[in-house]
């Protein structure tokens, strides 16, 4: 629960309306009374009320960002102008470190929904577009879990090769294959007491998702080259950016496994479906970008208007790419319209001036990788999202198109 002062809620009354917007349930107290229930928002003028992990709001004209430090609190000044973002702000200054960043109240809901996941000890499938957060939310269910205290540990099923997939889930002994010069843990025991997360789980073959279902159902694993199954304890997460239910029906995923994971079946739509959330996002990746020394750059009201027009085909990731940019970029202390750099940008409104076309250097090798990506990416686009579609667009197979997209996440990252 996060308290807001009297004084700081008359100041702004869009503040709470945020903050519960964003997933954060919060309460309005007299600031003299003291708030002893978590974190607080106090006005300023009341820092003397404010503990060191709180947040001083100042409604004042010039937008700004004062980090907190051991003894004092943050201090976050902003006017009428920037209400939004500054709202945003205020709510990831506030928000828990495991807690994914949120504005819309749809994404709310949806997190209230994985907490109340989170109470048992089911399996979970998320299920949505790269890059639209499944890995941001399995790690809130484990942490709201009564697993939390134990590993969270994810893993990219598609960026494995085949031939070891199935030594570096359930584990190898010494000797099992070539190679093989002493025990291999696997990921399943690696997670022992906590949580695995099987990221696209749509690549796994299906020789191997027989054993993964029995690795399921009996809560056991049987290493390579071991002779007696061993048990394990731990909750599966998986994700997948394809409809599993048209890969059953095509016969490329097996029945009894999707029914096995779609016990809690969680959907996340695209970014340009929750707009609300853009600013939130935004301002979570500028607090993650800009060093603690540095002045952080508030956009300003047109430029989170040209980020809320675009649909981000690229979700949360392509928008981190945009804050990065644009943070490099700015000629000023703000974060203007003109900085952002937006690929296939729709037209921006009225109020906004244009983005200049800048020429960033670049190696002969980078301009090609782009090439290649922006392809592979129309082609995913073109195909709805189905890969073995695409990569028949493209000339190429699944599996070459499998290793591309490892490579593109691997550069993005």
């Amino acid at each position: 629960m996060i308290g807001v002062s009297e004084r700081a809620a008359k100041a702004n009354p869009t503040l709470s309306a945020w903050l519960e917007s964003a997933g954060l349930a919060c309460a309005i107290f007299a600031a003299e009374d003291g708030w002893a229930a978590g974190l607080a928002v106090f006005a300023a003028g009341e820092e003397k009320c404010a503990a060191p992990y709180d947040l001083i709001v100042d409604f004042g004209p010039a937008p700004a960002l004062t980090r907190a430090t051991e003894t004092a609190p943050a201090r976050l000044c902003y006017g009428p102008a920037d209400v939004e973002f500054g709202n945003a702000l205020a709510a990831e200054l506030l928000r828990p470190a495991m807690h994914p960043a949120a504005g819309d109240p749809a994404s709310a809901a949806l997190l209230d929904y994985a907490r109340r996941i989170a109470a048992s000890d089911a399996s979970v499938l998320l299920l949505g577009e790269t890059g639209t957060g499944k890995e941001g939310l399995a790690r809130y269910i484990h942490g709201r879990s009564a697993r939390a205290k134990g590993p969270f540990t994810a893993v990219n099923c598609a960026a494995l090769p085949e031939t070891m997939l199935e030594a570096i889930l359930f584990g190898h002994r010494k000797g099992s294959f070539t190679g093989a010069g002493g025990d291999g843990e696997g990921l399943f025991r690696a997670a022992d007491g906590g949580t695995l997360l099987l990221d696209e789980i749509a690549e796994i073959p299906l020789p191997l998702q027989a054993k993964l279902l029995r690795a399921l159902q009996e809560r056991e694993i049987l290493p390579i080259g071991a002779v007696r199954p061993e048990p394990v304890d731990l909750r599966v997460i998986a994700s997948a950016n394809r409809d599993l239910a048209a890969e059953v029906a095509a016969g490329r995923f097996r029945s009894d496994l999707y029914w096995r994971l779609n016990v809690m079946p969680v959907t996340l739509v695209p970014l340009r479906a929750r707009p609300r959330d853009v600013p939130a996002i935004a301002a979570a990746l500028l607090l993650r970008h800009c060093p603690p020394a540095m002045a952080l750059p508030f956009p300003t009201a047109d430029a989170l208007g040209w980020l809320a027009a675009h649909d981000w085909p690229g979700n949360c990731r392509e928008l981190e790419n945009v804050i990065q940019r644009a943070m490099l970029l700015r000629a000023g202390e703000r974060i203007e319209a003109g900085d952002l750099v937006i690929d296939g940008a729709p037209t921006m409104p009225a109020s906004a001036s244009p983005a200049p076309a800048i020429a960033l250097p670049r190696s002969l090798t980078e301009a090609a990788r782009d090439a290649e990506s922006h392809v592979i990416r129309a082609a995913l686009d073109e195909a709805g999202g189905h890969r073995l579609r695409a990569a028949k667009r493209l000339g190429i197979s699944e599996r070459t198109l499998r290793y591309r997209l490892a490579e593109m996440r691997a550069v993005a990252a």
